[in-house]
């Protein structure tokens, strides 16, 4: 269970990534990524970014890319939340199936 603490931080990164996101996916023509939860430690030491991504099957690629710069979309992070938080959290970035299995879970409750 998060802490209020945690849950608020978790919002701010989630809505600054959003935007960071969405600046940086603007020159990728056809390209969609949104981050749907993020998860904050107790020590704020670390953040696991949940990512979905249209179209599903550039996900993989795209999360590894993202992994590989994580250090850049940190310091981009930390420029825009420098005066809310004071030690920015290692960012994790994962693959956000929950659409998918929703999606799978539905098609098969239509073949009974």
């Amino acid at each position: 269970m998060e802490t209020t603490r945690q849950q608020k931080i978790s919002r701010l990164i989630q809505k600054e990534l959003s935007e960071i996101f969405v600046l940086q996916t603007r020159q990728m023509q056809g390209v969609l990524v949104s981050v749907t939860a993020c998860r904050v430690s107790p020590d704020m030491s670390s953040c696991r970014v949940y990512l979905s991504v249209f179209p599903n099957d550039r996900a993989e690629e795209l999360v590894q890319n993202i992994n590989t710069n994580q250090k850049q979309v940190r310091f981009d992070l930390g420029t825009r939340v420098r005066h809310q938080l004071r030690i920015i959290p290692e960012l994790k970035f994962f693959v956000d199936d929950s659409l998918d299995y929703a999606e799978n879970i539905d098609n098969l409750l239509k073949q009974k």
